[in-house]
């Protein structure tokens, strides 16, 4: 399935998270302008889990499993160097998840 045989908010979100694929996220990383690495998928696997399980990860919450996961501390700047738009909210649109309606970042 590909990006334009989804339905999509007006923001670009997955209306269905059912949707998503990873032919999907790599188009929307597309669309972002971001050449995704092995860690750039980490990230949106692991909020898209976490949404899908009834939690929304907020900016903090990311940056402290990604530095388990990498075994080195993450710094904020270096999710802003990886997601411009802010890591949760384009991890979530990535990933195929609702769009947030928590305001801030953590």
């Amino acid at each position: 399935m590909a990006l334009e045989s989804v339905e999509r908010t007006e923001n670009g979100y997955l209306v269905n998270s059912n949707d998503w694929n990873e032919e999907i996220a790599a188009e929307l990383f597309a669309e972002e302008e971001i050449e995704p690495t092995q860690e750039h998928w980490d990230v949106v696997k692991y909020v898209r889990e976490q949404t899908l399980n009834g939690d929304e990860p907020n900016e903090r919450g990311i940056m402290k499993e990604m530095s388990k996961l990498w075994g080195r501390k993450v710094k904020s700047k270096e999710m802003y160097e990886m997601f411009p738009g802010m890591p949760s909210k384009q991890g979530l649109k990535i990933g195929g998840c609702p769009q947030s309606t928590r305001k801030g970042g953590y």
